[in-house]
């Protein structure tokens, strides 16, 4: 796509990166907020099942091709390809989804060559995120030459943490290194935020519930304490994520597996989780119709699952005092029934009940694209600063 040239000031196309997924909305700016003009994903990025969707804002498919999507950069080269057919305006902001930006970056701002430079040196912070991130971003600014290119954080949302959930119990050296509680789906639970505007009371539990998942204590909309930490592997378990584990078996495998580093983040972040209770399955739907089948494993990975979510809402319900509005979101919150009910069984003395008339319990479908937007959109008014 040729970008140099026609730029409108009303277009933003957002990226949103996933392990192995490419989402992207194209958004104008209609009245106060964020219009979506088109929306898609490129699905099954690494493995031959790969597809390219595009969608208008009322969910009708304009676009469905199959295609072998080497890697992210490879699944927007393609999507870039197909974009020009619906006959949109060049962007003049391009906003890009940055799980991790480590110490130095925790607010969302425009993507300098000193921006870039933090984010090579953060690499350690977030391996598996960061790399995919700077390749997608160095793709886009080549295809995107005339816009301005803006990195949103999910980091960004945790920055109101207070100390003692910020900090770690570690000798105080390592908190001033930048190894704290960092905090992530920020960008969901900021989308979650404008959606109920005034709606929102003041104390509120959000689960975003996903391969990923995370947990966060809200007082007056702002954060007050996450279940994920210094990485996305911590906190409740996920589809191959360990979550929170006793720091002694990771002593353990490294002195009698003499598991590395490169080892040990492999079996955290690739075989645990739900797929490690469950013979290597991990997908939410499968496990649903297995455990419904008789199958114990499967039964275990989703009791397990379920009660990690619902130890970490009653947890901050001690913390806030109480729970006023328990929302789920993310893929497996939003459309699993099933979850949704194993992790509200047992917190009836908080008045949450999945299904309940009061509506203290809720699934809401997360926009973070929209989110990213909102940001691209007032850092372009600011200047980009």
């Amino acid at each position: 796509m040729n970008t140099q040239n026609g730029a409108s000031p009303q277009t933003i196309f957002v990226l949103n990166s996933g392990s192995s997924s490419l989402k992207f909305g194209l958004f104008t700016h209609s009245v106060d907020d964020e219009a979506l003009l088109l929306e898609g994903s490129a699905q099954g990025i690494g493995r031959g099942d790969g597809s390219l969707r595009i969608a208008s804002p009322d969910g009708r498919v304009l676009i469905q091709q199959a295609h072998v999507l080497e890697s992210q950069t490879d699944a927007l080269r393609k999507l870039c390809a197909i974009l020009p057919q619906q006959h949109h305006a060049q962007p003049a902001a391009v906003g890009h989804r940055v799980v991790h930006g480590g110490p130095h970056l925790r607010t969302h701002q425009r993507l300098t060559p000193e921006v870039r430079r933090h984010l090579q040196d953060a690499v350690h912070f977030a391996p598996l995120h960061i790399p995919p991130a700077l390749a997608l971003i160095d793709e886009a600014q080549k295809i995107f030459g005339g816009a301005q290119h803006f990195a949103c954080f999910d980091t960004a949302f945790h920055g109101t943490l207070p100390p003692r959930a910020a900090q770690f119990a570690l000798p105080r050296r390592y908190a001033d290194a930048g190894v704290i509680r960092y905090g992530f789906h920020g960008l969901s639970y900021e989308s979650l935020v404008a959606q109920l505007g005034a709606k929102l009371p003041s104390r509120a539990v959000f689960a975003h519930l996903g391969n990923g998942s995370s947990v966060c204590a809200l007082r007056d909309g702002q954060s007050v304490d996450t279940s994920m930490g210094l990485t996305p592997t911590g906190g409740v378990l996920m589809g191959t994520r360990c979550g929170d584990l006793d720091p002694g078996v990771l002593l353990y495998l490294m002195r009698v597996d003499k598991l590395d580093a490169d080892a040990l983040e492999t079996l955290l972040n690739r075989h645990s989780g739900l797929a490690g209770y469950a013979d290597g399955e991990s997908d939410m739907q499968a496990l649903e119709q297995r455990a419904a089948a008789g199958d114990a494993n499967a039964s275990l990975a989703l009791d397990a699952f379920a009660t990690a979510v619902r130890k970490t809402i009653g947890g901050y319900a001690a913390l806030l005092g109480g729970i006023d509005l328990l929302v789920f979101t993310g893929g497996i919150g939003e459309h699993s029934a099933e979850i949704r009910k194993r992790v509200c069984e047992g917190l009836g003395f908080l008045g949450l009940n999945e299904g309940d008339a009061a509506g203290k319990v809720r699934a809401l479908h997360t926009e973070e694209e929209k989110q990213i937007a909102r940001h691209c959109r007032a850092l372009l008014r600011a200047g980009g600063a």
